[in-house]
């Protein structure tokens, strides 16, 4: 007998069959996942209002303008404190960490899922992932004592043959404890975030797609180029993203390497900047209550911040789901 539904009939012209939900096990599951994401949302809520109404109170009482003051002087007659150097430095630190993890972590996410043979590319994935169990505090200390006094002759020589690009111009005598090393020391514990979920992705593409390529003659690099990289091309932005959110809201390590000042220079190799979570970990403990809420209100920019780069990486890969693996 034949069907009544033809054979070439596409799936979305199908009607649409909705799993049952009369059993009480799947009510009480349904009710458990409504409610964690509606908890999640209340939590989200919470924060941004209590995050809100402490600043506001601050922000009223400032005497300055708190997007473009250089000062930070909430205990001050009157009260004068702004956000330019905390934002300049903690958008700089982050985009050299990005500029340098980024390109080494998929570069050895690449090597560990597609060159590296199996006995080596397991003891060097574990050994990856180690480092992201290191406490910041930790880095923090091997930076202040190690990576700080090494990067000097580093500086010297991007100073000797790059200072006429103005970033790599240093002007000032001092040790390395400026954005540029706490740019270096943010990629390194990125670093096995990016690499992890990158290489996970790798590991994900179709082994058809790769056997196709190499049967028409593809090399190596080809077959990553045209099948692995566009595969997972939005699960590195993803890893990116987490990336970032670490290097943006990093606190010991940055403020255990940063020499701080409130001066905005160019010259990414001179001592001095800040970021706000370095600025929070260092004034919080001083400060009286209106300071706190000073405080308070650059937290409160860094959860915008934060919010508004994981809004944007959503729209990067929104944009690209053809090479998500959704169809694969």
């Amino acid at each position: 007998m034949a069907s009544t539904t033809p054979i070439d009939t596409p799936p979305a012209a199908r009607k649409r069959v909705r799993p049952k939900t009369g059993r009480a096990g799947d009510k009480v599951f349904l009710g458990l996942s409504r409610g964690s994401g509606i908890l999640l949302l209340v939590i989200m809520a919470s924060i941004a209002a209590f995050l809100t109404y402490r600043a506001a109170l601050a922000i009223s009482k400032d005497e300055g303008n708190f997007f473009t003051t250089l000062d930070w002087n909430p205990a001050g007659d009157p009260p004068v404190f702004g956000i330019a150097v905390l934002l300049f430095g903690t958008i700089v630190s982050s985009i050299v960490a990005m500029a340098i993890a980024v390109p080494v972590a998929v570069g050895i996410a690449l090597f560990i899922s597609h060159y590296a043979p199996r006995k080596l590319a397991a003891p060097l994935a574990y050994v990856v992932d180690l480092l992201a169990a290191v406490p910041s505090i930790v880095y923090g200390i091997w930076g202040a004592l190690f990576l700080v006094p090494y990067l000097e002759g580093l500086n010297l020589w991007l100073d000797q043959f790059f200072g006429w690009t103005y970033l790599f111009e240093k002007t000032e005598v001092g040790v390395a404890r400026s954005l540029f090393t706490v740019g270096i020391l943010l990629a390194i514990m990125i670093l096995p975030i990016v690499t992890s979920v990158s290489r996970e992705v790798f590991l994900q593409v179709p082994k058809m797609n790769e056997e196709a390529a190499l049967a028409l003659g593809a090399t190596r690099w080809e077959v990553i180029r045209l099948s692995v990289l566009p595969f997972g091309r939005s699960g590195v932005i993803s890893a990116s993203m987490l990336g970032l959110g670490r290097a943006l809201g990093e606190t010991m390590a940055v403020a255990t390497v940063l020499s701080p000042s409130f001066i905005i220079s160019g010259h990414l190799l001179n001592p001095g900047g800040g970021t706000f979570a370095q600025n929070i970990a260092a004034k919080f403990d001083e400060a009286d209550q209106f300071g706190r809420d000073a405080l308070i209100a650059s937290g409160l920019v860094l959860f915008v911040l934060t919010l508004l780069v994981n809004g944007a990486a959503r729209l990067i890969i929104a944009r690209r789901k053809e090479y998500s693996g959704a169809n694969a």
